[in-house]
Protein backbone atom coordinates (compact mmCIF):
# COMPACT_ATOMS: atom_id res chain seq x y z
CA UNK A 1 0.00 0.00 0.00
CA UNK A 2 1.31 3.38 -1.11
CA UNK A 3 -0.24 6.38 1.17
CA UNK A 4 2.24 9.44 -0.42
CA UNK A 5 4.17 9.64 -3.37
CA UNK A 6 6.03 12.85 -5.11
CA UNK A 7 9.09 13.56 -7.21
CA UNK A 8 10.46 16.79 -6.83
CA UNK A 9 11.35 17.62 -10.66
CA UNK A 10 13.29 20.83 -10.94
CA UNK A 11 12.03 23.80 -12.54
CA UNK A 12 11.72 24.67 -16.62
CA UNK A 13 13.81 27.44 -16.10
CA UNK A 14 16.38 24.88 -15.47
CA UNK A 15 15.67 23.15 -18.24
CA UNK A 16 16.25 26.18 -20.15
CA UNK A 17 19.70 26.92 -18.67
CA UNK A 18 20.41 22.69 -19.87
CA UNK A 19 19.72 23.97 -23.94
CA UNK A 20 21.30 27.28 -23.18
CA UNK A 21 24.64 25.53 -22.16
CA UNK A 22 24.12 23.00 -25.06
CA UNK A 23 24.28 26.27 -27.04
CA UNK A 24 27.00 27.82 -25.22
CA UNK A 25 29.11 25.00 -25.91
CA UNK A 26 28.23 25.16 -29.64
CA UNK A 27 29.66 28.36 -29.90
CA UNK A 28 32.82 27.98 -28.13
CA UNK A 29 33.57 24.58 -31.26
CA UNK A 30 32.01 27.09 -33.61
CA UNK A 31 35.40 27.95 -34.84
CA UNK A 32 36.41 24.26 -35.65
CA UNK A 33 33.67 23.61 -37.83
CA UNK A 34 29.88 23.10 -38.58
CA UNK A 35 29.99 19.25 -37.23
CA UNK A 36 32.06 20.27 -34.35
CA UNK A 37 29.64 22.64 -33.13
CA UNK A 38 26.55 20.56 -33.68
CA UNK A 39 28.50 18.11 -31.56
CA UNK A 40 28.56 20.57 -28.85
CA UNK A 41 25.33 21.57 -29.17
CA UNK A 42 24.34 17.61 -28.74
CA UNK A 43 26.83 17.05 -26.36
CA UNK A 44 26.69 19.71 -24.32
CA UNK A 45 22.91 20.49 -23.70
CA UNK A 46 22.22 16.50 -23.28
CA UNK A 47 25.12 16.62 -20.45
CA UNK A 48 23.07 19.50 -18.90
CA UNK A 49 19.90 17.91 -19.50
CA UNK A 50 21.18 14.66 -17.26
CA UNK A 51 22.60 16.66 -14.94
CA UNK A 52 19.35 18.51 -14.54
CA UNK A 53 17.65 15.14 -14.23
CA UNK A 54 19.29 13.68 -11.90
CA UNK A 55 19.59 16.01 -9.41
CA UNK A 56 15.86 16.44 -9.77
CA UNK A 57 14.64 13.11 -9.72
CA UNK A 58 14.43 12.66 -5.96
CA UNK A 59 11.49 11.33 -4.98
CA UNK A 60 9.52 11.05 -1.52
CA UNK A 61 7.31 8.23 -0.78
CA UNK A 62 5.34 6.55 2.02
CA UNK A 63 5.47 2.64 1.64
CA UNK A 64 4.77 -0.48 3.67
CA UNK A 65 5.31 2.19 7.09
CA UNK A 66 8.00 3.51 6.05
CA UNK A 67 9.35 6.81 4.81
CA UNK A 68 11.50 6.60 1.63
CA UNK A 69 13.18 10.33 0.91
CA UNK A 70 16.22 10.33 -1.71
CA UNK A 71 18.53 6.92 -0.18
CA UNK A 72 16.81 7.30 3.14
CA UNK A 73 14.80 4.57 4.36
CA UNK A 74 12.92 5.63 8.21
CA UNK A 75 10.26 3.78 9.54
CA UNK A 76 7.47 5.33 10.69
CA UNK A 77 7.86 3.95 14.07
CA UNK A 78 10.95 6.26 14.60
CA UNK A 79 9.83 9.38 13.74
CA UNK A 80 7.78 12.18 15.77
CA UNK A 81 4.86 14.18 14.93
CA UNK A 82 5.49 16.15 11.29
CA UNK A 83 5.85 19.30 11.68
CA UNK A 84 4.68 21.65 8.62
CA UNK A 85 6.35 24.48 7.16
CA UNK A 86 5.40 27.32 5.66
CA UNK A 87 7.80 29.25 3.11
CA UNK A 88 9.33 31.66 6.03
CA UNK A 89 9.79 28.91 8.66
CA UNK A 90 11.17 26.16 5.91
CA UNK A 91 13.78 28.72 5.09
CA UNK A 92 14.59 29.26 8.77
CA UNK A 93 15.19 25.89 8.92
CA UNK A 94 17.32 25.78 6.07
CA UNK A 95 19.93 28.11 7.52
CA UNK A 96 20.29 29.68 10.81
CA UNK A 97 18.01 27.07 12.70
CA UNK A 98 19.57 23.20 11.06
CA UNK A 99 21.08 21.18 12.79
CA UNK A 100 24.59 19.49 11.04
CA UNK A 101 23.38 16.39 12.38
CA UNK A 102 19.82 16.61 10.49
CA UNK A 103 19.01 14.44 7.27
CA UNK A 104 17.72 17.32 5.25
CA UNK A 105 16.57 16.61 1.68
CA UNK A 106 16.09 20.36 0.33
CA UNK A 107 15.52 21.58 -2.90
CA UNK A 108 15.92 25.48 -2.56
CA UNK A 109 13.36 25.69 -5.53
CA UNK A 110 10.57 23.67 -3.23
CA UNK A 111 9.29 27.07 -0.91
CA UNK A 112 7.82 24.83 1.85
CA UNK A 113 8.71 21.68 3.57
CA UNK A 114 7.92 19.34 6.35
CA UNK A 115 10.48 19.05 9.99
CA UNK A 116 10.51 15.39 11.97
CA UNK A 117 11.99 14.43 14.72
CA UNK A 118 13.61 11.36 14.94
CA UNK A 119 12.39 9.34 18.21
CA UNK A 120 14.54 6.41 17.67
CA UNK A 121 17.37 6.81 20.70
CA UNK A 122 20.14 5.08 19.25
CA UNK A 123 19.73 7.08 16.11
CA UNK A 124 22.05 10.23 16.24
CA UNK A 125 20.05 12.06 13.77
CA UNK A 126 17.97 14.82 15.22
CA UNK A 127 15.15 15.36 12.85
CA UNK A 128 14.31 14.99 9.37
CA UNK A 129 13.71 17.92 6.72
CA UNK A 130 12.14 17.38 3.66
CA UNK A 131 11.59 20.21 1.01
CA UNK A 132 7.59 18.97 0.02
CA UNK A 133 5.13 21.14 -2.45
CA UNK A 134 2.52 19.58 -0.66
CA UNK A 135 3.44 19.30 3.37
CA UNK A 136 0.13 19.01 4.51
CA UNK A 137 -0.56 15.58 2.50
CA UNK A 138 2.80 14.11 3.52
CA UNK A 139 1.74 14.68 7.29
CA UNK A 140 -1.52 13.25 6.54
CA UNK A 141 -0.29 10.30 5.03
CA UNK A 142 2.71 9.69 7.97
CA UNK A 143 -0.12 10.19 10.05
CA UNK A 144 -2.49 7.71 8.80
CA UNK A 145 0.44 5.06 8.09
CA UNK A 146 1.25 5.52 11.90
CA UNK A 147 -2.58 4.96 13.19
CA UNK A 148 -2.78 1.71 11.16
Amino acid sequence: MQAYEERLTAPRSWWFIAVLAGVAMALILLPLGTVPMLGGLVGGGALAAVAVSSYGSVRIRVVSGALLAGDARIPVDALGTPQVLDAEEARAWRTHKADTRAFMLLRGYVPTAVRIEITDPADPTPYVYLSTRSPERLAEALAAVRAS
